[in-house]
This record gives structure tokens, C-alpha cells and sequence, in this order.
């Protein structure tokens, strides 16, 4: 598959391109610093998301999957987090492109829930990401999947995850990658809003059963 990737310089997206690749899929990576996305085999391109709607589309250009894991970890929440990612489904249908996976955060489209212990700190991010989610649920025509990790740390990889609400708080960005990479695998997550946290499940045996 010829797949884009918004948010190409990130933590998540560099671990997502290897495992695109890995899996044989043509990468395009977008950020606003391409010059930041180190990967080989790639192409890396300049994506703004503060433009319109018109100049990212001729940037994404026809693929046949997007995913948007830019983060502004909280200094242009507006821009990025919430219209900046609404501009890219915009644009995803302008090209025709209709399968789009978003990362997002726990509890996202549950702001109720929010005022758990640990995730007060997230309030603002999550504000962004309920009206960015919100649109691509019921205002999109698009084939979405939403991934909703909890913390993320940067330890190693255990290849294994829990899907729904838990105790455990928190998932290793190499496996919200992972499991990224793996979705386009499976059908059935189509239409899914799909909440993770480390587990005990292999990755492909908890997407399956989504």
C-alpha cells in the first residue's frame, strides 16, 4: 500500500514508518521539518498544517491510507491537534482517500472521563482531540480507525496489548506503532474506536477480536 503519514518527525511516526516498512508498504512522511525524519526509503516531504485545506491535499497527493499521529504536545493545540487534523480528513476525501487512522488519546470521545487520577494533565489535549475525533466520526465520510493510548513511555516493546478500559496505565510507543502499523491488517477495525494498554495479548490476536 502507498500509505502518508502526517506527523512524519514524531516519536510514534518513527517507529510507524519502520514498521510500514517492514510490512512492504511505499511510506510517504510529512512535517512541517522534513529534514527531522531520518528514515531510509522513504519520502519525506514539508506538510504545514497551519495551510488550507487545498495546499496539504496537493502535498498528501493518492495514497491509500493515511495516518495522522502529529502532536503538538500542547504549543499549537488548535492548529494541529484539533483543525489541523480535521483539515487532513478534508483533504482525504478531496483526493479520495478513504481509509485515515487517527492516533488519539484515552477517553477522547469520553470527556466524562477525563477527571481520573493522571489524565487531569491531559485536559487540554484532549479538548483538541474530542472535537478532532468527533468530526471524523460523525461528520466524515471516511473509512476511520481511532487508536486511544494511554501514557506513553518509551520502554521496550513487549509485542502485547489489552484492548478497553484497565489498570494498567500506560503502553511503550513502540507498541502503539505496532499496533498502528497492524490495523490496516485487519477489516473488522474499520468503524472502531479502539482504547489500548499494555497487556497480555499478542497485538494481532487483540485486533482481531476488535
Amino acid at each position: 500500500m502507498k500509505i502518508f503519514v502526517v506527523g512524519g518527525s514524531g516519536r510514534v511516526a518513527t517507529d510507524l514508518i519502520a514498521d510500514l516498512k517492514e510490512k512492504g508498504h511505499e511510506v510517504i512522511a510529512g512535517s512541517r521539518h522534513p529534514e527531522k525524519i531520518t528514515a531510509e526509503g522513504i519520502t519525506a516531504v514539508k506538510l504545514n498544517l497551519h495551510e488550507s485545506v487545498e495546499k496539504i491535499a496537493a502535498v498528501i497527493g493518492s495514497v491509500d491510507v493515511i495516518y495522522f499521529v502529529a502532536g503538538s504536545r500542547g504549543n499549537d493545540l488548535l492548529q494541529t491537534d484539533a483543525f489541523g487534523a480535521v483539515k487532513t480528513m478534508q483533504a482525504a476525501e478531496k483526493n479520495g482517500v478513504q481509509r485515515y487512522i487517527m492516533l488519539s488519546s484515552i477517553f477522547s470521545l469520553q470527556p466524562e472521563e477525563w477527571y481520573r487520577e493522571g489524565l487531569n494533565e491531559l485536559m487540554d489535549y484532549n479538548i483538541a482531540k474530542f472535537f478532532a475525533d468527533n468530526y471524523l466520526t460523525t461528520n466524515s465520510s471516511l473509512n476511520y480507525t481511532i487508536l486511544q493510548p494511554i501514557s506513553l513511555t518509551t520502554d521496550k516493546a513487549t509485542g502485547k496489548i489489552q484492548i478497553g478500559d484497565g489498570s494498567v496505565a500506560t503502553n511503550p510507543i513502540a507498541d502503539v506503532a505496532k499496533t498502528l502499523a497492524s490495523i490496516i491488517d485487519h477489516p473488522n477495525t474499520s468503524k472502531k474506536v479502539i482504547m489500548m494498554r499494555s497487556g497480555d495479548t499478542p497485538i494481532n490476536d487483540a485486533l482481531a477480536k476488535v
